[in-house]
């Protein structure tokens, strides 16, 4: 093994059981299929793609309404520059103001209008119903406490990002 931790590519991989199989089949199924389930009602009753609410609804939970686009991206689970071309067509709609952060001018700050913010409001009673019909409803509260404990031992949560 190297430094880094990576295998060598002459080793034998390690194939995986029918456990470790099973488990794979079913998180490679949430991370393909689940995101489509949940942008389809959206995209029906808004006209908003999943990504496009996920912008909208960590703006309206910000404080002020903003945040720099850096962090939206992050919070968002995009890149900088899929988040600038869906920002870039909430502010020809009106829901969102871009402007230099007067704290560090070398930033940029979105900043969700009240027309967008009008928009989150009525999106989100869609959004819920999907997240609850789709995911947590079929859950019991041992299994919710599992799937957050799972994603924080793969890391997809950051330990220092609240």
């Amino acid at each position: 093994m190297s430094d880094s931790g990576e295998r060598g590519s002459d080793e034998e991989p390690r194939w995986l059981n029918s456990q470790e199989k099973a488990a794979w089949r079913g998180l490679i199924s949430l991370v393909l299929l689940l995101p489509g389930k949940l942008e389809s009602p959206l995209r029906e009753e808004h006209g908003i793609t999943l990504f496009e609410y996920l912008v909208l609804s960590h703006l309206s939970e910000a404080p002020r309404r903003q945040l720099r686009m850096g962090e939206l991206a992050f919070l968002a689970s995009g890149s900088l520059s899929r988040l600038s071309n869906v920002i870039k067509r909430c502010e020809q709609r009106g829901w969102v103001v871009r402007s230099p952060d007067p704290a560090d001018g070398r930033y940029t700050l979105a900043e969700l209008t009240d027309a967008g913010f009008d928009i989150v409001v009525q999106a989100a009673p869609t959004h819920l119903r999907a997240v609850r019909g789709l995911v947590l409803d079929s859950l019991s509260t041992a299994d919710q406490k599992a799937l957050t404990r799972i994603a924080e031992k793969m890391h997809i949560v950051p330990d220092d990002f609240a």
